[in-house]
């Protein structure tokens, strides 16, 4: 049930949703998602109301109401194609599980998933716009690497979870082969460790813009630390995956040499190989007790099974074998829940962010600093996306995830949008022109896109 404290902090955030500047609200928004645990909820007439979705709804109230100019668009940079695979990927996932259960349960639980997800999302999108949101979001999850990096150094000395005392999370560390795996305010220590790993380029990011190094470099320590205590191999292998990719700057301009090489290299290991190429997983064990082998064997048995789950997912999966309703790789767990067309959205969704952040860092090859936050983003996005093969997100940590789009749509909208264009009259006849007094944010070279539009003699 709801402790006092956390009814306090509810309120007190609340309030300041509807009194701060937008540029400030993000800072109420994390803090309070990050430090309050998910399980803390209202229950009113049946219904489990969590104090996460209460916010949330406070925010998108704050997002309704407030006053726009009228070529200030909602969304920073406009509706894009991640904004439109995000909306396919959650009314998909949404609409597949209600049709697949077919009971008044799961449609409650589909329509706190929306309103988690899609509100969480709008609310993040609308409160980073540009650069300087970037960097504040990003002080802010410096701020928590710090906080719960202590919490989870105390559950290491102590056995206790500090965050129970509030209920909604265990008071007891979970232990495995003789090791504690702290969780601090996370469900799950896997997430925790997961949220530590995949925030480390984002404060390298921070330091290498000059402002808040002290700042960005406790941050990754404490976010090292994070990924440390949780005692699991799924955050040891996001943090490599994030610093490898942030490292790998040298290599920016020969990616596409790099892809096409990593192709190569997967399609003669499936010729050599017994074994199918995702029992690679299998051997990436880094901590004692690491289920690295249930996890190939999660995704040997999806594929398997394509006919049971491409249409609307499956609830029978716990018959696939031993401990295989633990579903720990977003992957599986899209394409399990919501059937092929929500996994292949969900796919989109990072496809397309790493294709626009590409495209951007082609557009801006004479401004460097934005390529190294571009680079970084980047680099941000590769930790997810390793994650994602050993863990589902399932309590705030999406808010990490959504947070990270957010400020991919909003860093790569100035540099994909056209140059604007004018009509001029000349003989009788209109004729399309660029704005030749435009001045975009970033130099404008040979690469960048620039659109014509025809109009009629």
């Amino acid at each position: 049930m709801l402790h006092p404290i956390v009814m306090v902090a509810m309120l007190v955030v609340i309030v300041l949703t509807f009194l701060l500047p937008r540029k400030y609200l993000i800072v109420p928004l994390l803090l309070s998602t990050f430090l309050i645990p998910q399980g803390q909820q209202f229950f009113v007439a049946g219904v489990h109301l969590f104090v996460l979705r209460i916010i949330v709804l406070g925010g998108l109230i704050r997002v309704l109401i407030s006053r726009r100019s009228p070529e200030e668009p909602l969304l920073a940079g406009g509706f894009n194609s991640v904004d439109k695979a995000f909306l396919l990927w959650a009314c998909l996932h949404a609409l597949a599980f209600t049709l697949l259960y077919q009971e008044m349960g799961a449609v409650v639980n589909q329509v706190g998933y929306l309103w988690d997800g899609l509100g969480g999302y709008i609310i993040l999108r609308f409160m980073v716009r540009d650069q300087e949101d970037v960097q504040r979001a990003i002080r802010c999850f410096a701020l928590l690497a710090i906080v719960l990096a202590i919490c989870m150094v105390r559950e290491q000395r102590t056995g206790q979870n500090i965050f129970g005392l509030l209920g909604g999370v265990v008071a007891n560390s979970e232990i495995r082969e003789g090791r504690i795996r702290s969780q601090a305010v996370f469900q799950h220590s896997l997430l925790a460790g997961s949220f530590g790993a995949t925030v480390i380029p984002l404060f390298v990011l921070l330091w290498k813009s000059g402002k808040s190094k002290f700042l960005a470099i406790t941050g990754a320590v404490g976010a090292t630390v994070m990924v440390a205590t949780a005692s699991s191999s799924t955050p040891v292998v996001a943090w490599i995956a994030g610093l490898v990719a942030a490292f790998c700057w040298p290599l920016r301009k020969r990616m596409r040499i790099l892809r096409w090489g990593a192709v190569a290299l997967l399609l003669s290991l499936c010729l050599v190989m017994q074994a199918p190429i995702w029992f690679l997983i299998a051997r990436v064990s880094v901590t004692n007790g690491s289920s690295s082998y249930h996890r190939a064997m999660l995704v040997d048995q999806f594929v398997k099974h394509f006919p049971d789950w491409w249409l609307l997912g499956t609830n029978q999966n716990q018959t696939w074998g031993n401990d295989m309703w633990d579903t720990s790789n977003s992957y599986v767990e899209e394409g399990e829940t919501g059937g092929l067309a929500a996994f292949l959205c969900f796919l989109g969704v990072i496809c397309w962010s790493f294709a626009r952040i590409g495209t951007a860092r082609t557009s801006s090859e004479d401004d460097r600093e934005k390529q190294w936050v571009l680079w970084l983003l980047g680099a941000a996005l590769f930790a997810h996306a390793v994650a994602f093969w050993g863990i589902s997100y399932f309590d705030q940590t999406r808010f990490a995830w959504f947070a990270l789009l957010a400020m991919i749509s909003a860093m790569t909208a100035p540099l994909l949008k056209p140059m604007p264009i004018l009509q001029e009259q000349r003989g009788g006849a209109n004729r399309a022109v660029p704005n030749r007094n435009y001045r975009p944010s970033v130099p404008i070279n040979a690469k960048t896109p620039v659109l014509y539009h025809k109009f009629p003699k």
